[in-house]
C-alpha cells in the first residue's frame, strides 16, 4: 500500500475531522460561500454594466442608431471564442446545476467556476437580451460543489453547499435574502430541515451583506410611490394573473421552438451570424430590448413612457396613445425572441431578467389599457410590479419566489395580497399547460429532474448502470442440455440470458425451467435451450430512467428483469439490488 501524501490539506482534513463536527464545519463554510458568491455576483454585475456604459458613451453615441445592431454580434462572437478556449460547453446556469445534482452526485467541473462568469459579461455587456442571474447561480454553484469536493463532504452536504452558493448569489444580485432562500428551495426541490435552514440563512445573509457593503443598501427598482391595495381592483388582478399565465406559456413555447431551430445548425459560424444579426436587428428596431432591461422596467414603474420609446426608428410616427400601447405591447411579444436569439446564437445568460421585463411591460400595458377606457382608474405602478411576479411564477414555476422577490426588491410589501393572487393564478394556469418550468423542460424529457416528491427524487438520483448486474453466463438457443449443465456447474447464478450470435437477447432461462431434466442424461443431446427458455416478462432499455424501471417491476411482479442496449443483452436488474440501493440512497438523502 503506498503511503498517503501528508499535504497541508490532508493535515487540515484530519484536524477538522477530530476537532470540528461536520455540521458546524458546514455552517462555517456556508458563511464563507455566501461572502464569496456575493463578491462574484457584484463583480459580474458591475463589470457588465461598465461595458454597457462604455458602449453608450463618447464615440459610440454618435453612431448609436445606425450601428447599434453590430454590438450584440460582437458580444456573441467574443463569447463563442471564449467557449472554444475553455473547450467545454458552458451551457445554461440553472439547468446545468440541476443536472449536476440529479445525475452527477452534486459534482460540477471546475471550469464552471469561471466559464459562465466570463462569457456572460460579454454577452450581456454588448447587448445580449438575457440576464446575469443564471450565470451567477452557475458560478456560485460550481464554487460550492468544488469546495464540497475539496473538503470531502458527503452527498447531502455537497447539495447544501450548492444551495448555499445559489442563495448567496441571488441575495447579492437582488438584495433579497429571503427570496433567495425560497428560490433555492423551489427550484432545487431542496428538502428543508432545521440543519439545512441555518446554513442557507447564513449564506443568503452573507451574500446580501457583501452586496450592501460594496454597493450600498439600494433597491434594484425605483418608483415614486405605490398606491394602497384596493379591494375593488381584485377582478383586474385576477385577469392580470390569467394574462401573465398566457404570456408565460408564450415565452415557454417560443423559447424552445427557437432553441430547436438553432440546434439544427451544424456550423457554429452560421449559428452566430444568423442569431446575432436577428438579435441586432430587433434591438435596432426596439432599443429597450438591449441588455437585461432593468432601466426600461424602472421607466415603466414611474410612467416615463417617452424614455422607453425614444430612440426607436418608429418614434417620430408615434403620436396617438393607443399606438404607444401597441408599441409597448411589442416589448412583451419580442423580448422572448431577443432572448432566444441571444441563447441560440451562442450567448450565455439567464431568463430571470427577461421574465421580469415581460411581466412589467404586460402589467403596464394592461393597466394603461384599462385606464384608457375611462370607466375606472387602476394604479399603473402597482400592476407593473405585480406583472413581474406573474411572469416569474409562470415561467420559472416558482410562485413563492415571485411573491417575496418582488416584495423585497421593491420594498412593496403593501402589495402582498395582489402578489399572492396573481402569482398563484399564473402558476396554476401555466402548469396545467406546460407541466415543467423553462429550467426543467429538457431535463424532464430525460428523466433528470428532482422534485419535492422524495420517492421520485431518490429514483432520479439512482443510476441504472450502477445497479445492473453483469455476472450472468449467457447461453445460446442451439446449446444442448448437456452443455447447459456444464455452464450451470461453473455459474454462481440460477438465471441465464439466452442470446443469439449477434448478442441480441431472445429469451431467459432459470434453473427451475430444467431442474427436472438435469440428471436425465438420455435427453442431454435431444433437448436444446430454445425448447426450455421463455420470453422475459419485460425488457429494460439501458437509456430508461429509474422511474420507468420501477414501474416495470410493479407491472410484471418479476424479481429480475433483463437490460438491453438497442436489443443487445447488457445485464440484469434484480429487485433486491434495486431496493438495497434505494434504501442506501434514502438514508444518504435524509
Amino acid at each position: 500500500m503506498p503511503e498517503t501524501v501528508n499535504t497541508p490539506l490532508v493535515k487540515f482534513l484530519k484536524w477538522r475531522a477530530k476537532h470540528i463536527p461536520q455540521k458546524r464545519f458546514v455552517l462555517i463554510l456556508s458563511i464563507f460561500i455566501g461572502f464569496f458568491t456575493g463578491l462574484v455576483s457584484v463583480a459580474l454585475k458591475n463589470t457588465t454594466h461598465f461595458i454597457q456604459d462604455l458602449l453608450q458613451s463618447g464615440f459610440f453615441t454618435k453612431y448609436y442608431n445606425p450601428y447599434y445592431f453590430v454590438f450584440p454580434v460582437i458580444g456573441i462572437i467574443i463569447t463563442v471564442l471564449i467557449k472554444k478556449l475553455i473547450r467545454h460547453n458552458v451551457g445554461e446556469g440553472v439547468p446545468s446545476t440541476l443536472f449536476a445534482i440529479s445525475r452527477k452526485q452534486g459534482f460540477m467541473r471546475s471550469y464552471r467556476m469561471y466559464g459562465s462568469f466570463i462569457t456572460s459579461i460579454f454577452t450581456v455587456g454588448f447587448g445580449g437580451s438575457v440576464g446575469l442571474e443564471g450565470p451567477a447561480v452557475s458560478t456560485g454553484s460550481a464554487i460550492g460543489s468544488n469546495l464540497g469536493r475539496l473538503f470531502h463532504l458527503n452527498f447531502k452536504s455537497r447539495i447544501l453547499m450548492i444551495s448555499c452558493s445559489t442563495a448567496g448569489a441571488i441575495a447579492a444580485i437582488f438584495n433579497a435574502p429571503i427570496a433567495a432562500i425560497i428560490f433555492t428551495i423551489e427550484i432545487f426541490s431542496l428538502d428543508l430541515t432545521f440543519s439545512s435552514l441555518i446554513p442557507l440563512l447564513m449564506a443568503s445573509a452573507s451574500g446580501a451583506v457583501t452586496s450592501i457593503f460594496l454597493q450600498g443598501n439600494d433597491y434594484l427598482f425605483h418608483y415614486k410611490y405605490i398606491e394602497p391595495f384596493n379591494v375593488a381592483d381584485v377582478p383586474f388582478y385576477l385577469l392580470l394573473g390569467v394574462l401573465t399565465a398566457f404570456a408565460s406559456v408564450y415565452f415557454h413555447k417560443i423559447y424552445f421552438t427557437i432553441e430547436t431551430y438553432f440546434s439544427k445548425f451544424k456550423s457554429t459560424t452560421a449559428r452566430v451570424l444568423v442569431g446575432g444579426l436577428l438579435l441586432g436587428s430587433l434591438i435596432f428596431l426596439i432599443p429597450p430590448l438591449y441588455g437585461e432591461g432593468y432601466e426600461t422596467i424602472n421607466h415603466l414603474l414611474n410612467g416615463n413612457v417617452q424614455a422607453v420609446i425614444e430612440g426607436s426608428i418608429l418614434y417620430d410616427y408615434i403620436e396617438d396613445n393607443w399606438i404607444i400601447l401597441l408599441v409597448l405591447l411589442g416589448l412583451v411579444l419580442f423580448k422572448v425572441f431577443a432572448t432566444s436569439f441571444t441563447m441560440g446564437a451562442g450567448g450565455v445568460g439567464g431568463v430571470f431578467a427577461p421574465a421580469l421585463f415581460i411581466g412589467s411591460s404586460l402589467g403596464f400595458v394592461f393597466s394603461s389599457f384599462v385606464n384608457r377606457l375611462n370607466f375606472i382608474n387602476i394604479p399603473t405602478s402597482n400592476f407593473t410590479l405585480v406583472g413581474m411576479a406573474g411572469l416569474m411564477a409562470g415561467v420559472l414555476h416558482a410562485p413563492l419566489t415571485a411573491i417575496f422577490m418582488i416584495a423585497e426588491i421593491t420594498g412593496g410589501y403593501e402589495l402582498f395580497v395582489p402578489l399572492m393572487l396573481v402569482s398563484a393564478i399564473s402558476f396554476l394556469v401555466t402548469r396545467s399547460i406546460t407541466p415543467h418550468s423553462i429550467y426543467t423542460e429538457q431535463l424532464a424529457q430525460k428523466g433528470d429532474v428532482l422534485t419535492h416528491d422524495k420517492d421520485h427524487a431518490i429514483l432520479t438520483l439512482l443510476s441504472l448502470e450502477k445497479i445492473v448486474e453483469t455476472n450472468f453466463k449467457p447461453v445460446h438457443p442451439e446449446m444442448q442440455l448437456g452443455d447447459l449443465v456444464k455452464v450451470v456447474a461453473t455459474s454462481r447464478r440460477n438465471l441465464f440470458p439466452v442470446v443469439n450470435q449477434d448478442q441480441q437477447l431472445v429469451g431467459v432461462l432459470t434453473l427451475d425451467d430444467f431442474r427436472h431434466l438435469m440428471f436425465n442424461q438420455a435427453v442431454y443431446t435431444t433437448t436444446t435451450v430454445s425448447q426450455l427458455m421463455s420470453p422475459p416478462p419485460a425488457l429494460i432499455e439501458k437509456s430508461e430512467d429509474m422511474n420507468q424501471v420501477m414501474k416495470k417491476f410493479q407491472e410484471t411482479g418479476a424479481w429480475n428483469l433483463p437490460v438491453v442496449d438497442q436489443g443487445k443483452y447488457f445485464g440484469f436488474i434484480s429487485k433486491s439490488k434495486l431496493f438495497s440501493v434505494y434504501r442506501r440512497k434514502l438514508i444518504e438523502f435524509n
